[in-house]
C-alpha cells in the first residue's frame, strides 16, 4: 500500500442466523460511500461487488471475510481508500481523492467517521460492535 491512503481493518461479532454477506457488502460499501461524502462534492458510484469510483475510476475497495474462533463467528471489513496516490492496475482505471477533487481529508478523522457509521448502522444485521 502506498503510504498517504488508508486501510483499515474492523471486525464484529455476527449472528450467523441472520448474516448475508451479499447484503453487508452492499451495507459496508454504501456506509464508506456515505462517510466520504461529507469530504467530497464529486459523485461516488458503487461498482459490483465491492468498488467505490469517481469518474469511473476505482479509488476505493471493501473487501468481508468471515472466521469463526471459539464457536464464534466474526466479519472482518477490510478497507481501502486511495487517498492521495494511486495503484496502476493493468486493464483497470485507477485514482486517488485528491487527484480527483483537490481535497485532502484527514485519516484519524475519516477512519472515527467510518467507524461511527459502522457502530449505528450494522446492528441491523445483528451484530454485535
Amino acid at each position: 500500500s502506498y503510504k498517504g491512503n488508508l486501510f483499515v481493518s474492523f471486525f464484529y461479532q455476527i449472528d450467523e442466523n441472520k448474516f448475508s454477506i451479499e447484503r453487508v457488502t452492499k451495507l459496508n460499501c454504501n456506509l464508506v460511500k456515505q462517510t466520504l461524502s461529507k469530504y467530497i462534492k464529486n459523485k461516488i458510484n458503487f461498482k459490483k461487488p465491492n468498488d467505490l469510483l469517481i469518474n469511473k475510476k476505482k479509488f476505493a475497495g471493501i473487501l468481508q471475510e468471515t472466521i469463526t474462533k471459539d464457536n464464534k463467528k466474526f466479519l472482518i471489513v477490510g478497507i481501502g481508500i486511495n487517498l492521495i496516490k494511486s495503484p496502476t492496475i493493468k486493464n483497470y482505471q485507477t485514482t486517488n481523492i485528491f487527484k480527483e477533487t483537490k481535497t485532502h481529508i484527514p485519516k484519524i478523522k475519516l477512519i472515527r467517521n467510518i467507524l461511527i457509521q459502522f457502530k449505528i448502522n450494522l446492528k441491523k444485521f445483528a451484530m454485535h460492535a
